[in-house]
């Protein structure tokens, strides 16, 4: 009888497949489908659109925690939270422009610097080298590196964001109107800061793209 211990089978490739299932992507595509669902009740149910969208907040922690503790971090579900997350904010602002005509052009401007930022920041980051548009050093700002490393402050600042947005929803309500008004008030600190980190991401992704083409337009130069 042979003395060799039976040994495990080493695990098979991880195919696009497996990636498309990972956990925090499953709870991604949960919050694509919330987003639809809240886009439905929008304009007639506010109670329920109230509680889809804080599902959909709760579910956007929980991804991040997922990705970590199942170790199923990916390229997917990086762009999948962000991107959802700006759909869904687009959506509701698409609705808050329809109900207050007078501030649309505000919020244009807004949901304009919130994509733009975060797409050029993410596209900065990754041309640049960088493996997340969340990893920014204490030297480059402040702010950015407390918004991005610290998960708390992180998550706090996009439900205050968040709560703003929806504030404004319940105010266009007249049953919800006083109660609005309050969620307002005590999310517009975190909102401004939101603001603030936006136009700052968006000056720094275009300070890094700036410097990249000067190398590349350096280098050239060089070997003509």
């Amino acid at each position: 009888m042979s003395s060799k211990q039976p040994t495990e089978s080493a695990p098979g490739p991880i195919t696009a497949k497996a990636v498309l299932w990972y956990i925090p992507n499953q709870i991604g595509y949960m919050r694509v489908l919330t987003a639809i669902i809240s886009f439905f009740t929008m304009a007639n149910h506010p109670v329920m659109t109230g509680l889809v969208y804080t599902v959909s907040c709760l579910l956007d922690a929980l991804d991040g925690t997922m990705a970590r503790k199942y170790n199923q971090v990916s390229s997917l579900g990086a762009v999948l939270d962000m991107v959802t997350d700006r759909s869904t904010t687009s959506g509701l602002i698409c609705f808050l422009c329809y109900k207050f005509p007078n501030l649309c052009v505000i919020l244009q401007i807004l949901i304009s610097l919130d994509i733009s930022s975060h797409y050029m920041h993410m596209y900065a980051t990754l041309s640049s080298g960088g493996s997340s548009h969340k990893q920014v050093g204490k030297e480059s700002s402040r702010l950015l590196h407390l918004y991005y490393t610290r998960r708390d402050v992180l998550f706090t600042i996009c439900f205050f964001n968040e709560s703003f947005y929806g504030g404004l929803y319940l105010y266009g309500f007249e049953s919800y109107k006083t109660f609005g008004k309050w969620v307002l008030l005590i999310s517009l600190p975190g909102y401004i800061f939101k603001q603030v980190a936006n136009v700052i991401q968006l000056q720094r992704a275009a300070l890094i793209l700036a410097s990249s083409d000067a190398a590349n337009a350096n280098e050239k130069a060089k070997s003509n």
